[in-house]
C-alpha cells in the first residue's frame, strides 16, 4: 500500500496489519555471564540453576533499581540490561561482581561463581520486553574478552567515564572480533581479574613476527676486559636468530645501548620495539685466562615482565670466536624454542580475538606441525583468524595452502582431491596479495609436487623462489621433495641438507629430518635414513610421513622385523591406512616403492 503521513509514522504494513516502528534510544548496555556455565551445570545443575536465580532475582530487585537500570531479561546463564548512565552501569557491574564474594568463600575453587561484564553504548531499539540492536550484540562480544570477575568497555562507555571516579580505568588496545570488520578498541574498568583474557595496550604488538632484543651479557667482574665476551655471546645469539623467519631480530647497534644499564623491561621494549628481551651474565671457571666460561641466561616477556626461560650453559671463550659457535646455537635454540612454546600455550587458552598478530601467526604454524589431530586443525582456525585481521598478508594465505598439503600427506584428510583444491586457492591468493613472495612461491611449488603431480610447474615456481631469496630454506626444501619425486635422488639429499645449514634454529625440525630421511631413502643411504627417521620420530613419534620413510628403509634394507615394527606404530598414526588410501594422492617412483614394501607386509589395498 502506498506510504502514507500515518503509515510512515506508524510503521510498515505487514498483510492486514501495521507493524509498529520501535523507538530509538540512546542506551548503555550491559551484558553479565557466568564463567564456565557449562562444567559448572554439568557438575551440579540444580545447585547452579538455584544460585543463578536468586541472583537474577537480587539484581532485578535491588542493584538495577539502585542505578536507575532496566532488567530486560535473564539468558539463562547471563543478564542483559539497560542504563541511561554509564557511570551508574559501571557501578551495577561492580556491585554484581561483588554477589558470590560469600558463597565462594566456602566453595572449592573449581565449584567458585564469577562473573564477567561487557559495556557498549550505542543508539538501540527498545520496547517493553526487550532492547535489539548490533549494539546489543557488540556488548555480548565485548562480554567475552571479559576475564573472571572483570569488566570491560566500548570507546563509546570510554568516553563517558572519567578515570580514578569511575574506576581505574586500562586501555586494552585493539580485538578482532568474528563478523566485526573492523578491530574494536576496548578497555578494562577496575584491576584485572585473576585469570584476565587481554594483554594491556602499552603490552601488545601488531606484526606478524615478534622482535626480541638480545642484550649484551654482563661479566660478573670488574677487569674491563671482560666487557668484550659478553658482546661476543650476545653477537652469536643474535647471528644465528636472524636466520629464523619467525623472529624479528634488533640490531646489534641498537641492544649494545643497553650494554651495562640496569634499564627495566619495559623501557627495553619500548625503546627497541621488543616483545622478547634474552639478556644474561657470565663467569670465567677455573685457572685465569684458561677460557672457561659458565653462561646464565634468561629470556622475559617484555609485555608481562615474566621470565619465560632460563639455562646455565657451559662454554670456551674460543668457542663463541667461531663462525658456528656451538654454545650461541644451544642458547639461540633453547630461546626460539622458548617463544614458540610460551605463544602456542597462550593460543590455546585465550580467546583468539585477545592474541597478538604474532602469537597467532607463531601458534598456527607450530600447531600445523604437530601430530595430534586437534592441534593441528587448531592451527588452521588461528591461520583463518589471521587471514581475515590481515586480508593483504600473502605468508598467511601460503602456510594456509601448506596445511592443507599437510592434511592430505598425513592421510587424515577425508577428501584429498578437495584439500588439493583449497591449497591451491590459497596458493593463487597468497601469489594475487605478492606476486614475488618467495615463500608463497616456494609454497605452491611444494603443492604441485605434493599433491597436483604437476612437477613441470612446481620446479618453475621453486627455481623462481630461489632466484629471488637464494637463501629460503623452505625452497630448499621444497626442492628436495620434488627431486624425490622426478627420481634425482642424490639432488633430494643436498637440498635437504642445504636447507638445513640455511635453518639451524627451525622450530619444525622434525618436518626438515623427514624430508632428509626420505631423500635418503629415495638414494638408498638406508642407515642415514633410518637416522634421520628416528630424529624426526624422537620429536614426534606419530608424523606418518617419517614412519613411511621409516619403513621403507627398513623393509629395502632387509630389517623386515623392524618394518612391521613400524607398520604398527604407522596404522596407530592413521587408523584405517589402507594401500589405496595411500595413493589417492598422486603417484611416484618413490611412492610405488612404498607400496611395494606395504603389500610385502600384508597391507590391505582398501
Amino acid at each position: 500500500m502506498p506510504a502514507t503521513p500515518d503509515t510512515a509514522a506508524f510503521g510498515a504494513a505487514r498483510g492486514d496489519a501495521l507493524v509498529p516502528v520501535l523507538p530509538l534510544r540512546q542506551k548503555v548496555v550491559l551484558v553479565m555471564d557466568l564463567v564456565e556455565s557449562v562444567r559448572l551445570m554439568a557438575a551440579n545443575e540444580a545447585a547452579v540453576v538455584q544460585r543463578w536465580h536468586a541472583f537474577v532475582q537480587h539484581a532485578r530487585a535491588h542493584v538495577l533499581p539502585a542505578h536507575h537500570g532496566r532488567h530486560v531479561k535473564s539468558l539463562g546463564d547471563g543478564l542483559l540490561a539497560e542504563f541511561d548512565s554509564a557511570p551508574e552501569a559501571v557501578l551495577a557491574a561492580s556491585d554484581l561482581h561483588h554477589y558470590f564474594q560469600d558463597i565462594n568463600s566456602t566453595l572449592a575453587p573449581e565449584r567458585q561463581f564469577h562473573l564477567r561484564a561487557g559495556l557498549n553504548a550505542a543508539q538501540v531499539y527498545v520496547d517493553s520486553i526487550d532492547i535489539y540492536g548490533a549494539g546489543v550484540n557488540l556488548a555480548a562480544r565485548v562480554a567475552g574478552l571479559s576475564g573472571p570477575g572483570e569488566t570491560t568497555v566500548t570507546a563509546e562507555v570510554r568516553d563517558l567515564l572519567t578515570d580514578g571516579l569511575d574506576g581505574e580505568i586500562h586501555d586494552m588496545g585493539e580485538c578482532y572480533l568474528k563478523h566485526v570488520p573492523e578491530p574494536i578498541r576496548v578497555w578494562r574498568v577496575g584491576a584485572a581479574g585473576p585469570q584476565p583474557q587481554l594483554t594491556p595496550a602499552a603490552q601488545q604488538g601488531g606484526a606478524l613476527v615478534p622482535g626480541i632484543a638480545v642484550i649484551p651479557f654482563t661479566a660478573r667482574s670488574n677487569d674491563p676486559g671482560h666487557y668484550a665476551v659478553g658482546e661476543l655471546i650476545a653477537d652469536a645469539v643474535i647471528s644465528l636468530l636472524s636466520r629464523s623467519r619467525h623472529l624479528r631480530v634488533i640490531s646489534r647497534l641498537s641492544c649494545t645501548a643497553f650494554r651495562q644499564r640496569d634499564a627495566a623491561l619495559d623501557e627495553v621494549a619500548r625503546r627497541l620495539g621488543a616483545q622478547f628481551v634474552l639478556s644474561g651474565s657470565y663467569v670465567e671457571v677455573g685457572e685465569a685466562g684458561g677460557g672457561k666460561l659458565v653462561i646464565s641466561s634468561e629470556l622475559s616477556d617484555a609485555r608481562t615482565g615474566r621470565m619465560v626461560w632460563t639455562e646455565r650453559f657451559n662454554a670456551e671463550v674460543g668457542d663463541l670466536l667461531q663462525a658456528e659457535s656451538e654454545c650461541a646455537h644451544r642458547i639461540a635454540l633453547a630461546a626460539s624454542s622458548a617463544i614458540l612454546s610460551a605463544e602456542t600455550d597462550k593460543a590455546r587458552v585465550q580467546p583468539v580475538a585477545t592474541l597478538s598478530a604474532y602469537s597467532l601467526q607463531l601458534s598456527a604454524i607450530n600447531l600445523m606441525h604437530r601430530s595430534h589431530v586437534p592441534d593441528f586443525e587448531k592451527g588452521r582456525e588461528l591461520l583463518l583468524a589471521l587471514a581475515e585481521r590481515h586480508p593483504r598478508a600473502s605468508e598467511v594465505r601460503a602456510w594456509l595452502a601448506k596445511w592443507h598439503v599437510l592434511r592430505v600427506i598425513r592421510g587424515i584428510s577425508a577428501q584429498p582431491a578437495e584439500d588439493a583444491r583449497r591449497a591451491m586457492d590459497a596458493c593463487r591468493e597468497a601469489l594475487d596479495l605478492a606476486p614475488d613472495n618467495p615463500l608463497a612461491l616456494a609454497v605452491r611449488g611444494y603443492t604441485l609436487s605434493q599433491v597436483m603431480g604437476d612437477q613441470e610447474g612446481a620446479q618453475r615456481d621453486i627455481d623462481q623462489a630461489l632466484a629471488l631469496a637464494p637463501n629460503e630454506a623452505h625452497a630448499w626444501l621444497y626442492r628436495s621433495v620434488w627431486n624425490g619425486h622426478v627420481g634425482h635422488s642424490a639432488e633430494a639429499v643436498e637440498c635437504a641438507l642445504k636447507a638445513r645449514t640455511l635453518s639451524p634454529l627451525d622450530p619444525h625440525t622434525y618436518f626438515l629430518q623427514t624430508v632428509l630421511a626420505s631423500a635418503y631413502a629415495i638414494n638408498r643411504q638406508y642407515q642415514l635414513a633410518i637416522e634421520s627417521a628416528h630424529v624426526s620420530l624422537r620429536l614426534d613419534a606419530l608424523h606418518p610421513p617419517a614412519l613411511r620413510a621409516l619403513l621403507l628403509s627398513q623393509w629395502e634394507s632387509g630389517d623386515i622385523d623392524g618394518a612391521r615394527t613400524t607398520l604398527r606404530v604407522l596404522n596407530r598414526a592413521t587408523p584405517g591406512f589402507t594401500v589405496r588410501s595411500y595413493m589417492q594422492v598422486n603417484a611416484n617412483p618413490t611412492r610405488l616403492r612404498v607400496v611395494a614394501a606395504l603389500r610385502g607386509l600384508g597391507v590391505a589395498e582398501a
